[in-house]
């Protein structure tokens, strides 16, 4: 019973070390890659889908299939450095990381399927929403993280607050409604990744 006992509190204070070490998986190039796939994909946005509300199905399809190039790359990069990591406490903060960001991505994918199934004249809605769920993902992830990244978070929710308010009419599903902020907001996660995590390292 005592051998129990300490395997259960070795763990527990694994996992205590796992969420209060700097996780180092987030890396710069990969952020700064979906940044610019976020900037190009408001541009064929803008040279395709002239009519998005009218053409909800493609939009959808640009900015998902946006989502998970730029997600898969970021996930690859962590599974890689997890995998080539000497230590077990590194997977296990990979693991944490991700267990943290995935309800905001289930969340967001649930609401977006709702919507385009049930509710297509809401579709306007989904890029604000979108962000702020980001957003949440992001400050699910902030101990982990380094302090400046939840500047990143407040700038998606405040980007998220300002589509939601300005995204309608005309302007519904406009391409810079999402270009601007994940292109944006993604460059300036990776100007905090390298400030904090690579830059030292790369000098030394």
């Amino acid at each position: 019973m005592e051998l129990k006992e300490a395997l259960v509190q070795i763990t527990e204070i694994r996992t205590q070390m796992a969420r209060s070490e700097v996780f180092r998986g987030y890396r710069a190039v990969p952020a700064a890659f979906s940044g610019a796939v976020a900037l190009a994909a408001a541009a064929v946005q803008a040279l395709t889908i002239p009519d998005p509300m009218q053409q909800y199905p493609a939009y959808l399809a640009l900015w998902i299939g946006t989502a998970v190039v730029s997600g898969g790359s970021a996930v690859m990069e962590m599974l890689i450095r997890a995998r080539n990591a000497g230590s077990s406490l590194t997977r296990e903060q990979t693991a944490l990381a991700m267990e943290q960001f995935f309800p905001c991505l289930a969340a967001g994918a649930l609401v977006t399927l709702v919507i385009a199934r049930s509710a297509p004249a809401l579709v306007w809605i989904l890029p604000g929403l979108w962000q702020l769920f980001y957003s949440l993902g992001i400050f699910a992830t902030s101990r982990l993280l380094p302090r400046p990244m939840s500047g990143v978070a407040v700038f998606y929710a405040a980007c998220g607050a300002t589509v939601l308010a300005t995204s309608q009419g005309e302007w519904a599903l406009n391409p810079l409604a999402m270009g601007l902020p994940f292109g944006l907001g993604q460059l300036l996660a990776a100007a905090v990744l390298y400030r904090t995590l690579e830059r030292d390292h790369d000098a030394s």
